[in-house]
């Protein structure tokens, strides 16, 4: 089991109308695809206007599969059009559970 921790820093503003955007259209094709989203959060101290997934996958080949599949779909693509100006930096990382993860 793998954890996909993306970061998306938003431009100042726009945040608002990203996750209303992102809960109506966005949102219904991931989970379509790629499965329960383990979780949402938005920055509140630190560095502000960044909002994190983490989404969970049985190895890198499951999340390449699944990801290639939502990326052929029209909803999807309409979706990451929608975003154009949205954000400002993006990071994506695995991470491994170590052995005594309560999510391992």
């Amino acid at each position: 089991m793998i954890i996909e921790h993306r970061t998306y820093t938003v431009a100042h503003g726009k945040m608002r109308d990203y996750l209303e955007r992102y809960e109506r259209d966005g949102l219904p094709v991931q989970t379509r695809y790629l499965g329960p989203l383990v979780g949402v959060f938005v920055s509140e101290i630190g560095t502000l206007n960044q909002v994190v997934y983490l989404w969970r996958y049985d190895s890198l080949a499951d999340r390449e599969a699944r990801r290639a599949r939502m990326a052929g779909d029209p909803e999807w693509k309409a979706f990451v059009r929608s975003n154009e100006g949205t954000f400002v930096h993006q990071e994506v990382m695995i991470l491994n559970p170590v052995r005594f993860s309560p999510l391992r």
